[in-house]
């Protein structure tokens, strides 16, 4: 029975820390504490973090406790990982706004009744300045400075924030308050992860095993996905657009896509290379299989195949699309301009890509080429916004 469990658990995964700790764990009966965090810096959870609620699903499964922590209160602070600057800091207004949500997307993919959601402010809000500074005395500067991150901040001149150096602290501090027996997280985030060990010991507690999984990248096949890069697919969009982004992505990105996010198996991969190798299938159809696929794993049975016919018959016959996502846009007596309407409809990342666009002439309104990058929209007006070749909404201009 132990075996068949860490075989499993042991599936798809980089990194294993504390498997005798956990073994020993395992012996002892009952439900393990596994815990995974999401700090809500955006509103929108991405397939990037699926794959560890795969992974948290799949302990859920073998019936421990998943506990899914929301950072609200690290998110103020922002984890420095993968960062080459300082994040800026949002305000708590930004991170319950997009806090809102992230249980219900997180619903599409765990049993939400039988998780344990809980918020880090439970605890942070009630920590003394006094019990924040001992926190900070458990680890040195030395070994903080030891992550990657800050070792190429540094050579580069780039600052570090006193600040940024307590959130590792404050990520293994939540496996305090929650008892985590394990936790979850991407590759980039062992040191985190095993920060948590470190300050449970010293704290008394027994050290979590730590985790990690593999990360997908983005649909631009060199970042990790995420919002701030601008190359994510989150799974509350529309399915239009989740079935495009997925067509956008390389051949070659296609593959890991199938592996992290279908569970399909190497043989099962390697099979459909040599279809591809000996002419019996196109790579196009593979690529449409894996879109239907995640479009109806998150968007409903048979949006899918809907989502892949108005993508036939917009890009393949070159028509403008039946259905886009609608957005309503009030403005005042001053109007908006066109870069402010691309961003609010999320197809930019900022005002600098969205004029970006439109100096390449990727930007067109029911048809018309966008050439000024100053163009403002102060009428009522309803009319179809094209992005590059396959972003498409439909926008409602009110004037409030």
């Amino acid at each position: 029975m132990i075996e068949d469990h860490l075989n499993q658990i042991k599936k798809g995964i980089i990194d294993f820390v504390g498997e005798e700790e956990l073994i020993a764990k395992l012996k002892e009966g009952g439900p393990l504490r596994v815990k995974a965090g999401f700090d809500p810096t955006s509103a929108d959870l991405h397939l990037g973090h699926t794959v560890i609620m795969q992974k948290l699903k799949e302990f859920q499964d073998m019936g421990h406790q998943i506990i899914f922590l929301i950072g609200d209160y690290t998110a103020q602070v922002g984890d420095p990982t993968g960062r080459n600057e300082t994040r800026p800091m949002l305000s708590l207004e930004q991170i319950k706004e997009n806090a809102n949500t992230y249980v219900e997307q997180a619903g599409k993919i765990l049993d939400i009744n039988k998780t344990e959601v809980r918020y880090n402010s439970e605890w942070f809000e009630k920590m003394s300045a006094l019990e924040f500074a001992q926190l900070g005395a458990m680890q040195t500067v030395a070994r903080v400075l030891e992550r990657d991150d800050f070792k190429k901040r540094m050579k580069a001149g780039k600052n570090i924030s006193l600040l940024e150096f307590y959130y590792p602290l404050m990520q293994a501090y939540d496996s305090v308050a929650l008892n985590a027996d394990i936790e979850l997280g991407g590759t980039e985030q062992l040191f985190n992860l095993l920060m948590g060990r470190t300050i449970q010991k010293r704290m008394g507690k027994p050290a979590q095993t730590v985790i990690t999984l593999p990360l997908l990248l983005g649909t631009d096949g060199v970042q990790k996905m995420s919002k701030s890069y601008g190359n994510y697919v989150g799974i509350f969009e529309s399915s239009t657009n989740m079935f495009g982004k997925i067509m956008s992505i390389s051949d070659e990105l296609m593959w890991s896509y199938y592996a992290l996010l279908t569970g399909k198996n190497d043989s099962d991969i390697a099979q459909m290379q040599s279809d591809i190798t000996l002419g019996v299938l196109h790579p196009k159809k593979i690529k449409q299989d894996l879109a239907v696929y995640i479009v109806d794993r998150f968007c409903g049975k048979g949006g899918g195949d809907t989502a892949k016919q108005e993508f036939d018959r917009v890009f393949s016959q070159k028509r403008d699309p039946e259905t886009v996502e609608n957005f309503k846009i009030n403005i005042d007596s001053s109007g908006i301009s066109i870069v402010d309407i691309i961003e609010k409809v999320g197809f930019v990342t900022s005002k600098s890509d969205a004029r970006r666009m439109i100096k390449q002439k990727a930007v067109s309104i029911d048809g018309e080429k966008v050439v000024d990058i100053h163009m403002v929209i102060s009428n009522e007006t309803v009319f179809l916004l094209k992005v590059g070749k396959k972003r498409f909404a439909r926008v409602d201009i009110s004037i409030c």
